[in-house]
């Protein structure tokens, strides 16, 4: 009895402090980054770039991010988290420090390659949490875990500001954030990694349920083209007695590698989770609308000055942040109903986005940035947890690279949009967002009972 008692704190104990050296290097990666955004379009003009062309190389980066999300993601999966978020984080540093070199316009571009292709270390992050909790916890991780890299993001734009001050202010700061993410490396590499292990073994032996459809489908189709799991080399060193670096699965041959990445993504491809998907694009533009030409929208309808407004957008991103601890009670609330909590989240998001855009006063639209923070992080949440939840946990780093995928779509359909529709009205883009916010309810509405007809026949499933 004692011994039982003894391997559940073990169980609880492991995760738990990976969990938060997880939510450290979301931090990290976000603080890094952020320090960096904000100075990119000041330098490339610096470098002689046109509006037009400083347009199109800082389109380079959502471009590249749109093919290698769901590849990068998928070969997470494959060779493991460990070796695929070292990879990325280490690319990372070398295209940020690269970025501290580049004093031409096409050094500048060489160096958002390498960025663009492999800085996908928080899909990665997400996908691991996804492996190590189980599914009713998941949304609490995710929420914190979101947390924990807006706090990055809040803060890395001050650190960057400052260090611009002072003289080459940009080159400092580029490679300053290399430093982070050579720093980042160096935590992913101490992580307690056997533990991870351990909790995956006890999770898998201690499991009375099914694996899910999709997963037996691509376990077939790995078998079929001799494929070996993803975690078969890693666990059988494991039950040896230790973790070396030779024994992940990356050291099998690359065409093994590539075979498994096109199973992984072909299935994804091939699923009925287009709804999801197709919920998650109208959303990420209808919020990127919303955020378009905030700042001249203000000025133009209220005459406030850009202080006011970046003081507003912080005050927002603060509420972004900590409204990801709500999420877990929020959960909890709806008996962990998540695409319940979808729909009204994204109607709540719809409703705001209107009364925004419809706003008589500056005050309308501080309440209506209150509840929009909050609104759009637990929609963020939940449209990731049904992502894996339809998709099937196994193939997670999949499944989050193919909704990043989905995103960069948003991001590069959200500029054509939103200049479209300010040739028309300050308020353009935001209306555009709500009409994109209300097709998304309606598809809920339409696909929501679906969705839960199917999770009553998977749950049933088990006992016959």
């Amino acid at each position: 009895m004692n011994n039982s008692k003894c391997a559940i704190t073990h169980k609880r104990q492991g995760p738990t402090r990976i969990i938060r050296c997880i939510y450290v290097v979301g931090f990290m990666d976000l603080f890094g980054v952020s320090m960096i955004i904000p100075l990119l379009s000041h330098h490339v003009k610096s470098l002689g770039a046109s509006p037009t062309v400083a347009g199109i190389v800082g389109s380079t980066y959502g471009v590249l991010q749109l093919f290698s999300s769901t590849v990068v993601g998928s070969w997470s999966d494959v060779v493991g988290r460990r070796y695929s978020l070292l990879t990325c984080i280490l690319l990372s540093a070398f295209g940020y420090g690269l970025l501290g070199l580049s004093t031409s316009i096409a050094l500048f571009v060489l160096a958002r390659i390498p960025v663009g292709l492999f800085k996908h270390s928080l899909s990665i992050c997400r996908a691991l949490l996804s492996d190590l909790v189980s599914e009713k916890d998941r949304p609490l991780v995710m929420g914190h875990f979101n947390a924990a890299s807006s706090v990055g993001f809040i803060l890395g734009p001050v650190v960057g500001g400052y260090l611009t001050e002072h003289e080459g202010g940009f080159y400092l700061s580029s490679f300053v954030c290399a430093a982070i993410f050579l720093l980042n490396a160096g935590l992913v590499w101490m992580l307690p990694w056997s533990e991870t292990l351990n909790h995956r073994i006890d999770a898998n032996a201690n499991s009375k349920t099914k694996p899910s459809k999709s997963y037996n489908e691509l376990k077939n189709s790995s078998d079929k083209n001799h494929v070996r799991h993803p975690n078969a080399s890693a666990v059988r060193s494991q039950t040896n007695g230790g973790w070396g670096w030779r024994d992940m699965s990356v050291v099998q041959p690359a065409w093994r590698q590539l075979t498994s990445v096109w199973i992984r993504i072909r299935m994804v491809a091939s699923s009925d989770m287009w709804d999801v998907f197709l919920v998650r694009l109208l959303m990420a533009v209808s919020i990127m609308l919303y955020y378009s030409n905030f700042s001249l929208a203000m000025e133009e309808r209220f005459q406030l000055k850009p202080k006011v407004t970046g003081y507003l957008i912080s005050y927002s991103s603060m509420l972004g942040a900590l409204a990801g601890c709500l999420v877990g009670p929020v959960t909890h609330l709806y008996g962990n109903n998540m695409s319940a909590l979808l729909l009204h989240s994204t109607a709540l998001t719809c409703t705001l986005i209107f009364l925004y855009a419809t706003a008589p006063n500056v005050w309308q639209v501080v309440l209506t940035s209150t509840f929009f923070a909050i609104s759009t992080t637990i929609g963020r949440t939940c449209i990731t947890d049904l992502e894996l939840r339809r998709g099937g946990a196994q193939a997670s780093g999949t499944l989050i690279g193919a909704g990043q995928s989905v995103t960069a779509v948003g991001r590069v359909l959200a500029p054509l949009l939103s200049g479209l529709a300010q040739e028309v009205s300050p308020c353009g883009p935001a209306s555009v967002g709500v009409v994109l916010g209300l097709l998304a309810v309606g598809l809920l509405l339409v696909r929501t009972p679906i969705w839960d007809s199917r999770t009553k026949v998977k749950d049933k499933s088990p006992k016959q």
